[in-house]
């Protein structure tokens, strides 16, 4: 016999709780104690897990779902079912944990739909793109579509999803533009905000929400009291810090206002964010920095801002990293960028296209537009509650949302890593469960897609409600996921003409054609099936499955889902003409007029 005494128990530190193991037992086990407002770090595993509460109360949070437990609780999680327990009451929370791990039940979970895609809401945004110009092939490809897609799929399984978005006014890309083109930042926001939601609508691309951040009544306010939260926390500081100035007439420089040498790759960048290797610069640690509008060396000056000392919350991230889906790219981002000794993020800028800091201190400075995103989903939720009659609320929110984001590499920083910080000091009890999804960049003819540069193919330019399902396939298929791909449009045309006319549509007609001709336009039975239509059946239902798996939230690929529709449409032909081969030879084709009319026999007779 066996016996273990809790007091008895060596405890250490495990999932930020207390945690022992047990020896000498038939099955692996332990003790777990949460102290009085501690909680466990959210976890997933491929074991079977039972908790036993023995003493104590608290809350188990399982895929955004609370559930009060008390001693004499007992709980099971299924495999890669993340969990939290928290403790809520005055004394330790004691439980009893027993796992074991079984291959069948790991499989069996990891391709769950269920677990996957948890019956809560699920706010899905496509990052808000800059109105410095229409949307073209390489931004449609990335956030918009796959959130769109994403979307669909999600209503397809019955669960609540919505796709929002908006236009990004307060960029200084804007402002940049405006002094091109002579006229104002909110001319040039507005203009193109409405040119990208039609070329959204040309490429059926279903929203929501959509706001438009210069116009939208209330969004500044509340932009204010959120920013007004972090300033209140204490961590963000307004204070003198080195920046970079013209020379010539003194002007603060930021983002597109000055370009130099990525302090962590070496590339050329501008200021703030590097699109290349994704990590932020101050623009002061920029490699032979130049003025944009000179060409000139800038001046090292320093400037008020509101500071935040990011450094400081790597556990923050870390934490925060592992609640929701966040690729690997993110995490090695998170790494490098904590590396640093310091890193102290500007979160305002001297300027005056933006909303302003309510602090009276803040006078002449503008919220930063990135920060000022990561209000604005919230923003977007509240709105989107007003329409379907949910009393969702920007500043409370709850630990039931799941926040999905489809953005571009280039803003993993702000997305995976700025955020969760920001939303640690605005709003402490919250523990935000948000899934990440990036695309890399999508390349034509070889070279980077660019708004600002023009060499772009627009949407509006290949749209039309003839070729938009075209445009949506082939966009889906060389989607750049993983890795960058090039959009060629020989390629594109060649797809058409080859794969969707030459194959499918022509495919489809000879089926149809058939069907109307031999059996009246009623699909027929399937007659006495022999045993490579049996197999073939089987393959069928693997392509089905694969195609189920791209499509699922854990991993979503709309890269992998086209190309598994081509393999099936291809496996279907291939298979189609070997059975040709019997189509004219009797006792063989008349297989399912035996079957029809045997089951019209049974029919009559019943």
């Amino acid at each position: 016999m066996v016996i273990h005494h809790l007091e008895n128990a060596e405890m250490a530190r495990m999932f930020d709780i207390d945690i022992s193991h047990l020896d000498g037992l038939d099955f692996p086990a332990g003790w777990g104690r949460v102290a009085p407002g501690e909680r466990s770090a959210s976890h997933q595993h491929d074991e079977t897990e039972m908790f036993v509460i023995v003493s104590g109360e608290g809350t188990l949070l399982v895929d955004g779902h609370r559930h009060a437990v008390k001693a004499g609780s007992v709980a099971q999680f299924a495999p890669f079912e993340s969990h939290v327990l928290e403790n809520s009451g005055e004394t330790d929370l004691v439980f009893f944990l027993q796992y074991r791990r079984d291959a069948a039940s790991a499989a069996r979970s990891s391709a769950s739909q269920e677990r996957q895609n948890p019956q809560r809401p699920q706010f899905v945004f496509s990052t808000p793109p800059t109105p410095n110009g229409d949307l073209h092939l390489g931004h449609l490809s990335g956030p918009y579509l796959g959130a769109d897609a994403f979307v669909r799929y999600q209503r397809l399984l019955g669960n609540p999803a919505w796709h929002m978005t908006g236009s990004d006014d307060f960029q200084s890309y804007v402002v940049a533009l405006a002094h091109r083109e002579g006229k104002t930042p909110a001319e040039v926001a507005s203009h193109y905000s409405r040119e990208i939601r039609q070329t959204l609508s040309m490429m059926d691309i279903e929203l929501d929400h959509y706001t438009v951040t210069n116009d939208a009544e209330g969004y500044a306010a509340g932009a204010q009291r959120f920013f007004s939260r972090l300033v209140a926390s204490g961590e963000v500081q307004l204070r003198d810090a080195p920046a970079l100035c013209d020379r010539e007439n003194g002007n603060y420089l930021y983002e597109v206002d000055v370009a130099g040498a990525c302090p962590g790759c070496g590339n050329a960048t501008n200021g703030n964010i590097c699109e290349e290797c994704g990590e932020p610069n101050v623009v002061t640690d920029l490699g032979a920095p130049i003025t944009k509008a000179s060409q000139q060396p800038p001046e090292n000056r320093a400037v008020k801002r509101y500071m935040l000392p990011l450094h400081q919350f790597a556990a923050t991230v870390a934490q925060h990293h592992k609640v929701g889906r966040v690729p690997a790219r993110m995490r090695e981002l998170a790494q490098r960028v904590f590396s640093r000794a310091s890193l102290d993020v500007p979160v305002s800028h001297p300027a005056s296209w933006g909303i302003s800091p309510a602090e009276a201190e803040g006078e002449g400075q503008v919220i930063w537009v990135w920060p000022e995103m990561s209000y604005g989903f919230l923003w977007d939720i509240e709105q989107l509650g007003k329409k379907v009659n949910q009393p969702w609320k920007a500043d409370q929110p709850d630990a039931s949302w799941k926040i999905v984001h489809f953005f571009g590499y280039d803003n993993s920083f702000y997305h995976s890593i700025l955020y969760p910080v920001l939303y640690q000091l605005a709003y402490p009890d919250w523990q935000p469960d948000i899934d990440y999804h990036h695309n890399e960049f999508y390349l034509l003819e070889g070279k980077k897609f660019s708004t600002s540069r023009r060499h772009a193919v627009w949407g509006k330019e290949i749209l039309t409600p003839q070729s938009v399902d075209a445009v949506r396939f082939y966009l889906s298929l060389t989607r750049p996921e993983q890795e960058r791909t090039n959009f060629q449009l020989a390629a594109y045309q060649q797809e058409l003409s080859q794969t969707l006319i030459g194959q499918w549509q022509t495919w489809l007609h000879d089926l149809g054609e058939r069907t109307a001709r031999l059996f009246a336009g009623q699909a027929p039975d399937a007659g006495i099936w022999t045993k490579e239509q049996v197999a073939f059946w089987a393959q069928l239902n693997g392509h089905l499955q694969q195609t189920t798996d791209a499509l699922n939230a854990d991993g979503f690929s709309l890269r992998r889902a086209a190309q598994q529709l081509k393999n099936l449409v291809q496996d279907t032909l291939t298979f189609s003409r070997s059975q040709q081969r019997l189509a004219g030879i009797a006792g063989w084709k008349d297989e399912v007029d035996y079957r029809t009319r045997s089951r019209q026999f049974f029919t009559d007779w019943d």
